[in-house]
């Protein structure tokens, strides 16, 4: 086998939160197949590579991940730097571990080069961190989103065994959310951070509660945040709010 596939995580958007290696590697690279949401700018930056786009988008046509894999493979026989580059990290929601299984059995040779999440994000932005002494000290990543055939998920469960919550891929799915987290017990007092396009320059931030959250909306990318470590956090955009709409 000629090449070697990297598995590179993009990061939340912003270009310039990549990290140093991926932007090493990107600038080697042969071929790059890309996700649908990483940033032109950062793709711009394999300037000596074919680029191919293999992006996954919920709710429309999208790449087999069959495809994805087969066209990784055929890459590095004749490629010596193959990147898939992916949104975010490519470890967390990523099928990297799909692609890592199906490679290294082909006899592949596969890196993973990490990227910031959107939930390091957000919290970055919002300027509110996912865990804080003495009220958040445990933190859960969850999609409510099954795959065709794939078992239940227990993400409820793990919010409910959470201080802090990312739920991730939620966009239209915030009925779905709401419901089933009140319907397990969950507090309609607690605080809901909605992040898009979090890192970019059209990046929104909006703070509700569990209760009314149903009648939210939220776009892709989009990240819901939800616990007491908020808290504080929609108190004062709730201030903020009523103090400009006095101001008027």
């Amino acid at each position: 086998m000629k090449g070697t596939v990297y598995l590179v995580g993009a990061g939340p958007g912003a270009p310039d939160l990549l990290t140093l290696r991926a932007a090493r590697i990107l600038a080697r690279a042969d071929i790059v197949f890309h996700d649908a949401l990483v940033h032109p700018d950062t793709i711009a930056l394999a300037v000596h590579a074919e680029k191919v786009a293999v992006g996954k988008r919920s709710g429309r046509r999208s790449t087999a991940q069959r495809f994805i894999n087969k066209r990784l493979l055929d890459a590095a026989r004749t490629h010596r730097i193959v990147v898939r580059l992916k949104g975010g990290d490519p470890m967390i929601f990523g099928r990297a571990g799909e692609e890592i299984r199906f490679l290294e059995g082909e006899g592949v040779r596969v890196e993973v080069v990490p990227g910031i999440t959107a939930a390091l994000a957000a919290s970055a932005e919002l300027r509110v961190p996912l865990t804080a002494r003495g009220v958040a000290r445990s933190v859960t990543f969850v999609t409510p989103r099954v795959g065709e055939g794939e078992q239940p998920s227990r993400w409820v469960a793990a919010v409910l065994n959470a201080d802090t919550a990312a739920i991730y891929m939620a966009a239209g799915e915030l009925p779905h959310v709401a419901k089933s987290l009140l319907e397990a017990g969950l507090a309609r007092s607690t605080p809901v951070a909605l992040v898009e396009n979090v890192s970019l320059p059209g990046a929104r931030i909006r703070y509700t509660t569990l209760d009314v959250l149903s009648a939210a909306s939220l776009g892709a990318p989009g990240l819901v945040l939800l616990g007491e470590a908020y808290r504080e956090a929609a108190a004062q955009a709730a201030r903020d709010v009523l103090a400009a709409s006095q101001s008027a």
